[in-house]
């Protein structure tokens, strides 16, 4: 019996590389080391060299502003972190805008076009030695649902970065209708494992799968899921689902402080709510400094006691009611949601200003619902309190608020302390009635 062939591939990192400036030929500097390429052979190549060689580096204190530059959109949030979709149409952190690999008080940003810059450095290494080769640029991505960091492609040359088997058949005669493999992102992976994230090896070569290699290719854009084939491209729309489950009452906090830019985020998605008459009739006054938490409370916890004890209520009970409170002491942030009746109409008639004024009110709850909804997806845990509606006159003093702001409760905001219990379940069908 004939033995049979082996199958196998090598890879390894290449030695020799200097450091790349604005301006240097990665060509030229891949073929100056002696590599040794042959026909077939594919060479990794990491996108930072090359962002480095075409000028794309820029001072670390506009990193935000460069990161606002690349995207397209934001596809997911949290604190400081933004998943986005770049101006190359890649899906990752921070645009790809990278502050790892270059000088201190510089960032670097993706090369402009990384199919292009993969095509340069494909037909510099043909004119310089005489070899066809593929060539993947490569970049570190974090994955959904999966920890850890992997390199995938981002542009290519010569290389057939999908292998689509659909049609043919399993070892078993299975067919295989849905078996498209992602080979531009395996050979990524395969190349990062010998170049690693610190040793400053920033091209790795592989050989004996020169099936792949070839002159016809479409660089890396048939990687990238279209829209239409997206089932995650609304994530917003499943984030906010999840938001709206994950939105508990939360009474004990950690001491962690609380970012206020997530809460300026979550003010943004509460105002977006319904309102009659095209009004905007909600204000958040944000309770930051603790002279003014300090002084809200406690006239608030004085504007209490002294109506409980003209209701006859015994000072135990009293101090129970006030310990209920306490958690707005405990919390680390506060915020105030006020209502206001700009743009409501007067009609003179008390059934019809009753009315007017509720239309009012309800848009303010689904503001406040709004907000706490979007704190939740902040990964922020709130509890709506509505003791500042039995003392409002306290509350506009000491926060020196607007006669006509209503103070509409108040919002304790920090990271609970412990998971939530679990929620009991409830029947929708019981609040629910169809004619």
């Amino acid at each position: 019996m004939a033995a049979e062939q082996a199958v196998g591939y090598r890879v390894w990192a290449l030695g020799g590389m200097p450091e790349v400036r604005a301006g240097d030929d990665i060509a030229k500097l891949i073929a100056a080391t002696g590599p040794g390429l042959v026909d077939g052979d594919i060479l990794l190549v990491t996108s930072k060299i090359v962002s480095k060689a075409e000028g794309r580096v820029v001072q670390a204190a506009d990193r935000d502003a460069a990161i606002d530059a690349e995207t397209v959109r934001v596809v997911a949030r949290r604190g400081t972190l933004r998943i986005v979709e770049n101006r190359q149409g890649l899906v990752m952190a921070a645009a790809g805008v990278d502050a790892s690999n270059t000088e201190a008080g510089t960032v670097l940003l993706l090369p402009e076009d990384p199919d292009a810059s993969a095509r340069r450095i494909r037909d510099g290494l043909r004119d310089a030695l005489g070899v066809d080769v593929g060539v993947v640029l490569t970049d570190t991505f974090g994955r959904p649902w999966r920890n850890g960091l992997t390199d995938v492609a981002i542009g290519a040359a010569g290389v057939r970065v999908l292998d689509d088997l659909r049609g043919g058949t399993d070892a078993y005669g299975n067919p295989l209708n849905v078996t498209v493999v992602a080979v531009g992102d395996e050979l990524a992976a395969a190349g990062d494992l010998v170049k690693g994230k610190a040793e400053g090896l920033p091209v790795a070569v592989v050989r004996g799968l020169s099936r792949v290699v070839g002159e016809e290719d479409g660089g890396t854009r048939d990687l990238v899921r279209s829209a239409g084939d997206d089932m995650f491209r609304l994530g917003t729309s499943e984030a906010v689902r999840e938001a709206v489950t994950l939105r508990r009452t939360v009474r004990e906090f950690t001491d962690e402080p609380v970012d206020p830019a997530a809460v300026r985020r979550a003010v943004a998605a509460a105002v977006t709510a319904p309102a009659p008459h095209h009004t905007t009739p909600w204000r958040f006054v944000l309770v930051e400094s603790e002279a003014a938490r300090g002084a809200l409370l406690d006239a608030m916890r004085d504007a209490w006691v002294a109506d409980l004890r003209a209701d006859g209520k015994s000072e135990e009970s009293i101090a129970k009611r006030v310990r209920r409170g306490d958690v707005l002491r405990r919390a680390p942030y506060l915020v105030v949601p006020c209502l206001v009746m700009d743009g409501s109409h007067v009609y003179g008639d008390a059934r019809r200003d009753a009315a007017e004024r509720e239309m009012f009110v309800v848009a303010a709850g689904a503001g406040v619902q709004n907000f706490l909804v979007a704190l939740a997806g902040e990964r922020l845990g709130s509890a709506w309190v509505s003791s500042t509606m039995f003392c409002r006159e306290v509350v506009r003093g000491v926060l020196g608020l607007p006669e006509d702001w209503d103070p509409m409760g108040a919002v304790a905001v920090g990271h609970a302390a412990t998971p939530p219990k679990e929620r009991a379940p409830r029947d929708s069908a019981a609040y629910i009635e169809v004619r």
